[in-house]
């Protein structure tokens, strides 16, 4: 009489983890009647204060591996701790508390409210934080000194460089306390000048211990990472983010 094999339990992330994140052959497969597989299996590591340039053609697969580092998307296949948690034993509303606590996210489009000053919108993620008028004012107002727009508080957008808006958006997700930013294209529409200001900005905010990853098409910026990742059809290559 055959008997099915038994499921042998996986091995355990060593508890003593120095990593913020950890993906453990990780892998996202779309179903479909020809599935998609938009991330292969890939195993990375990420420290406290790192600068890490994800790049690659549009479909690469960029986003998808954005969207699992940050918990929005689970991995279908292989595993991804965050700070010594396995976030496959977490629930929807665990995944939720986790990504509010660990992360904070800049993106292409500032998606700044027009009718907002820089410190109103700077403050609108902690509005469901529990947090009281005043300790949300002063936290913003803390994150837009820390990017250099201490004196444009009652700014509005429209009165704001390009530049000067991304900076919001920066403090908007650092007002929140994140030990990661997650940026997906902040220079794109932004001018050399303001791209090369923004870059250096967040490389600054890791030289403080924030961990910074982001998406670039913009190789003389991705130069300027500690780290070069380089996707394509959904395999992630490191490279040497000079002699690459």
């Amino acid at each position: 009489m055959r008997r099915e094999a038994r499921p042998q339990p996986r091995a355990p992330f060593p508890r003593d983890s120095y990593w913020e994140m950890e993906l453990d052959q990780a892998a996202v497969t779309y179903p479909g009647a020809v599935p998609v597989r938009a991330l292969r299996p890939v195993s990375l590591q990420f420290a406290a204060g790192e600068t890490v340039a994800v790049a690659g053609r549009s479909g690469s697969g960029k986003s998808t591996l954005l969207n699992v580092l940050g918990l929005l998307d689970r991995p279908t296949g292989g595993r991804y701790q965050v700070r010594g948690v396995d976030t496959s034993l977490l629930s929807e509303s665990g995944l939720t508390a986790l990504r509010g606590r660990e992360f904070g996210f800049v993106f292409q489009s500032f998606h700044l409210l027009p009718d907002r000053t820089a410190a109103e919108n700077a403050e609108l993620g902690l509005v469901y934080r529990g947090m009281g008028a005043l300790e949300r004012r002063a936290a913003a107002c803390l994150a837009l000194e820390r990017v250099g727009l201490g004196h444009r508080l009652s700014a509005m957008p429209g009165t704001l460089s390009g530049g000067e808006q991304q900076r919001v958006a920066i403090a908007r997700a650092l007002a929140q306390q994140p030990r990661v930013l997650l940026c997906d294209e902040p220079t794109g529409n932004l001018d050399r000048k303001n791209a090369e200001l923004v870059t250096n900005l967040l490389r600054g905010l890791a030289a403080e211990g924030l961990t910074v990853i982001m998406v670039t098409h913009d190789l003389e910026i991705a130069a300027g990472m500690l780290r070069f990742l380089d996707i394509d059809d959904g395999l992630v290559t490191e490279r040497d983010p000079v002699n690459r």
